[in-house]
Parts: structure tokens; sequence; C-alpha cells
């Protein structure tokens, strides 16, 4: 009778003990589901391409490329305009965004740089996530889309919080929920992941579909392709290259513009 009174006094007073060890379990369990901490860790590049949709009449193909240690480079099309964010996994990124009025290309700012540590770390943020600064809490369990799911809620050494849902039956990830910042505010900003496959003994999500709730933005990515370990031009994640303004077009030969005047020996283009 004492043992237990024991056993059951130290569970009350030393919950996170209990918890730590739960939430190690879980995390143990997604990373074997993805294919397993060793086999994640091997991968040296990944390369993904696909399309994404905004919305109505917003749409284009995307790439990303990823390279240890957290190189990144990001294209989308859209509209015929290509947006480009590099970065060289150290301390420089460049943006070319020709959605903006500044569409020469420039550098990240100190907070992108700050933030991009997340996106160019194709490890995810359980692995080695006390190295990295990473607290992870068991919140519970409930019901997402009519399937059981683990919520684990993250909190970086920022001190920023989002939370992550598995498949209880699978440790697939299904649900991310967080903030996004839009503009100068930070908005609730939610994930949902569809349609794993496996690609050299790694699970992936080829379907992401996003959106803000209650603010009408959406994103959908549908991935074609997943590459592992694929050759990437270091150039990549260097300060990309701003297209050519395009030529100016010429005036077709019926044009009256295209007529030389009288007494002229040369077309209005060499004059």
């Amino acid at each position: 009778m004492k043992i237990k009174l024991l056993c059951f006094m130290v569970i009350l007073f030393l919950p996170g003990l209990a918890a730590a060890q739960t939430v190690d379990e879980i995390v143990n369990k997604v990373l074997a589901a993805r294919g397993g901490i060793s086999r994640i860790k091997a991968v040296h590049s990944q390369r993904i391409s696909g399309t994404i949709n905004f919305g109505p009449g917003a749409d284009g193909p995307f790439l990303v490329e990823l390279e240890r240690p957290g190189k990144m480079h990001v294209e989308v099309t859209v509209q015929g305009q290509t947006l480009v964010r590099s970065y060289d996994g150290k301390s420089t990124g460049w943006i070319l965004n020709p959605f903006v009025e500044n569409k020469s290309v420039q550098p990240m700012t100190a907070e992108d740089i700050s933030n991009i540590s997340d996106e160019s770390d194709f490890d995810g943020p359980l692995v080695d996530h006390k190295q990295k600064g990473n607290l992870i809490a068991l919140v519970g369990k409930e019901d997402v889309d009519g399937k059981p799911a683990y919520r684990l809620k993250l909190t970086n050494k920022k001190g920023e919080m989002r939370s992550y849902l598995f498949e209880a039956d699978s440790f697939r990830l299904i649900k991310w929920e967080g903030t996004r910042k839009v503009g100068d505010k930070e908005v609730p900003w939610e994930s949902v992941f569809h349609d794993y496959r496996e690609v050299n003994g790694l699970q992936f999500a080829f379907e992401i579909d996003s959106d803000a709730p209650g603010t009408g933005q959406a994103q959908k990515i549908i991935a074609d392709k997943i590459e592992v370990d694929p050759q990437i031009d270091e150039s990549h994640f260097g300060k990309p290259v701003a297209p050519a303004p395009a030529p100016a077009a010429e005036a077709p030969a019926d044009s009256p513009d295209a007529t030389p005047p009288a007494g002229s020996d040369k077309p209005p283009s060499e004059k």
C-alpha cells in the first residue's frame, strides 16, 4: 500500500515527468512513421515541384529546393510573374518580388533571416527538438475530421507557439495551426495535409490545403514531383538574377509609324 501511495504521489506532484515521457513516445512514433530518424537525417537535399493556387485566376507552378545546412531556393510563378526567394544557409538571403513597387532584387530583412530557419529545415521541428530549443507539450487527444489525433503544442526559442495534430493510428501529420504574417499583422493560419506517398523510404504529403479562417485567404499546394537527394546548382542559393526587360515590340510593316518619312534612307528604328 505504501508503494502504491508513493507512486501516486510521484505522478501527482511530478506531472511534467510523466507528460515528457508521453511526448517523447509520440515524437518517436511520428518520426518512425515518416521513415525513421536515421533515414531522415541521411537526406542531403530535396526538390519539390508542382502547382500552387491562391484563388481563381491566381495559380501557377512552384519550385522549392533545399540543401543542408539550411539552404533554400523558392520560385512561385503567378500570372506570368515569378517571385524568387533564396537563402545561403548562413546569414544572407534575397527576394525578387515582381508584385511590389520595387521590382529589383532585395536583401532579406533581419526578421526574414530570423524566421527562415523553419522553412529551410527540411528535417522538421521535431527532429532534435531539444537541441533546437523547441519545447513540446502534449495538449491531449481530439477528433479531426472524424479521426482521433494527438495535439502537440510547440514553443520555439523565440517564444512563438504552433500546434501539430498527428493521426493517432498512423502518426502522420494531418493538421498544423499557427500564425502567419500578412502585411503588418499576424493572422491565424492552418494547414491540412493529404495524399501521403513514399519517396525513397520517406513519407511526404503531396497536397497541402491552407487558409486563414474568417479572412477568405487560402492556398492549395499540389506537388507533382518530390525528389530526394537531387543535384542542385549552388548558384540557386545565391542572389537571384533579375529578368532582363522585355524588348519593345516592333511595329508591323503596314503601320504608319513604320513607314520611313520621305527622303529618308533609314527605317525609324535606326534614326
